[in-house]
């Protein structure tokens, strides 16, 4: 991949286009992380398990639970996919800026 002002302008436009994306994936994730402790809460709440390890059982098999399992999984990688997306682009940037900084030293020296 050549570093031309054109891609580091293109990695620019990149970053500040998905950072949108990236605070929602991250809001879904932490979103779902917490809902998983209320959701345990209420079936647990809902079992007939005489034991709190066999509520916490019951309500971590519940089919319920299990779907949002799933869906923290689907939800962080939505974010770490986006969250290293944005990271190679920082990446693009700075070694366009360190590349010029460098060139314009050289054509100094001459």
């Amino acid at each position: 991949m050549e570093n031309t002002e054109e891609s580091a302008n293109k990695a620019r436009r990149f970053i500040y286009e998905k950072s949108v994306d990236f605070a929602q994936a991250k809001a879904n994730r932490i979103y779902i992380e917490q809902y998983l402790k209320s959701k345990l809460a209420l079936l647990m709440s809902e079992s007939s398990e005489t034991t709190m390890a066999g509520k916490e059982m019951d309500a971590k098999r519940h089919q319920d639970y299990l779907n949002l399992l799933f869906g923290l999984k689907e939800a962080v990688a939505t974010e770490e996919e986006l969250k290293w997306k944005l990271i190679s682009a920082q990446l693009a940037v700075e070694i366009y800026r360190t590349e010029s900084a460098n060139n314009r030293a050289i054509d100094k020296g001459m």
